[in-house]
């Protein structure tokens, strides 16, 4: 008998609108981006990519904790374009998270200004598109929120700030990639990864020896697991997503998809180049990539393999996860509804059990959550909701709990109820890792572990110190319990 496992995870609903007054307002801070498809050659082949002003990754945006974003984005593809801002949380304009049914995609010629507020919030994160599979072609780039000036960070200002936008590549075009899909089929395996938009060597981190560097990873990947090393240094975890974590030391570290860490590395090794390693988790065939880490008094360029990542597979992954916690010792900003910084101390008002499945419907494979495969409305469900219109969705219309059977076709929507405190519990039947992403909403994961849930797993649940993150992995045959 197969044994299921989980994900238990605490997460606040941030359904409502917050109306605030100041006497002066946070700083501004003004981007505007063209679209564009360009050539790109991550894997030396020449492709069509999706470029932002020009650059594939797009360019970075650098704010401070409470800025405001002005984000004025053209559309200069054919088809619709819709960015999400993965991690930032949008409880001014939760219509803007970049979600198809709650913001609408920019037409072809047309444009749009994304007026954003990252409020209360630090760390790392990015931004990419959400439509159509434009995601495999790139339009993505890194985020980095700092703490205001006199708010104490838990460890020295390091000498330097890096971003690693890291991920598996297809050769394919997205647009023959989605083609699969919408035919009902599997995606076939990747070609391989990159990062920071190019393949194997293909990118130098410059540092002087004896100084610390603050790297921040992403995955910003289609559907592959990956993990981060540098060869010979080890590293310090010192927040993942707008948390201070626990600054436990890693020689190597999994990042699923669509989760983000900022660690500190200190160059403390002798003078040359070493391999800085992204690795494929959990599939067949390891796929591997590199970018070098060059000392500025380099004495020889890298030589030799790099090294290997883990070898063990599910519960050395699960184990590691665990012990990333926060750090309460630490000040800075962070969301705090209904005071959960004391997550642990809140009463859940309801459980809700989400188990994704690929059941095949009308002769396709599909994906589904409850035996519900979601199809998009042609009115967007906020403005149905918005104007009240009938006929569009039905609140209730997918189930609070796993059904039996086949799936069906729907437009889903979950009700949910204001400023609710709500346990969730991630199932995963299937033989690959899932990655579920709330968007626009924090998750704390209080549990991750094996066997059928129960209310009585919450006598295992973390209700002191679970990190809090908007994207979380649930393994295979596994249960995560967050709570929201």
């Amino acid at each position: 008998m197969k044994t299921l496992k989980k994900i238990v995870c605490y997460f606040v609903l941030f359904f409502f609108f917050i109306i605030t007054s100041s006497k002066a307002e946070s700083p501004y801070r003004f981007y505007t981006w063209n679209v564009t498809y360009g050539d790109i050659y991550p894997l030396g082949v020449k492709q069509q990519g999706i470029l932002i002003n020009g650059q594939f990754p797009g360019p970075p945006i650098e704010a401070v904790t409470n800025d405001n974003l002005i984000v004025s984005v053209f559309n200069s593809l054919d088809e619709p374009f819709l960015l999400s801002w993965n991690g930032i949380q949008q409880r001014r304009n939760s219509w803007q998270d970049g979600v198809y049914g709650t913001n609408c995609p920019i037409p072809p010629g047309q444009n749009f200004t994304y007026v954003l507020q990252v409020k209360d919030q630090i760390g790392s994160y990015y931004y990419f598109p959400s439509l159509a599979f434009h995601k495999a072609a790139g339009g993505y780039g890194g985020i980095r929120i700092d703490s205001r000036p006199l708010i104490p960070v838990p460890y020295p200002t390091p000498a330097g700030d890096f971003t690693v936008l890291a991920g598996d590549w297809y050769k394919m075009n997205h647009t023959d990639l989605k083609a699969i899909l919408d035919g009902g089929k599997d995606l076939p395996s990747p070609d391989g990864l990159i990062i920071n938009g190019r393949g194997p060597s293909g990118f130098t981190f410059t540092v002087d020896q004896g100084k610390t560097y603050r790297f921040r990873i992403s995955n910003v990947g289609i559907a592959t697991s990956i993990n981060f090393r540098i060869d010979g240094h080890k590293f310090i975890l010192v927040e993942t997503e707008g948390d201070h974590t626990l600054q436990n030391t890693y020689s190597s570290l999994d990042v699923h998809l669509g989760q983000s860490y900022t660690i500190l590395v200190t160059m403390d090794q002798p003078p040359k180049d070493y391999y800085v390693v992204v690795s494929s988790r959990f599939t067949t065939d390891v796929l591997t990539t590199t970018s070098i880490l060059h000392y500025s008094n380099s004495a020889a360029s890298v030589s030799g393999l790099p090294p290997g990542g883990p070898t063990t597979q599910i519960d050395w992954s699960i184990n590691q996860a665990r012990s990333v916690r926060q750090n309460l010792t630490a000040s800075g900003p962070r969301p705090n509804p209904q005071g959960s910084y004391h997550y642990g101390m809140i009463n859940t008002t309801r459980t809700i059990r989400l188990a994704n499945s690929a059941p095949v419907i009308n002769g396709k494979q599909r994906y589904a959550v409850n035996g519900v495969s979601f199809i998009p409305a042609d009115t967007p469900l906020k403005l149905a909701d918005y104007f009240k219109i009938s006929g569009v969705f039905t609140l209730g219309s997918i189930p609070d709990n796993p059904t039996s059977g086949g799936g069906y076709l729907q437009t889903s929507v979950m009700a949910a109820d204001y400023r609710a405190f709500v346990e969730v519990v991630f199932e995963n039947p299937e033989d690959s890792v899932q990655s579920w992403h709330i968007d626009g909403h924090v998750l704390f994961i209080v549990g991750m572990d094996g066997g059928d849930w129960s209310p009585a797993s919450r006598s295992s649940y973390n209700l002191r110190d679970a990190i809090s993150r908007c994207s979380v992995q649930v393994y295979p045959k596994t249960m995560s319990e967050c709570g929201i």
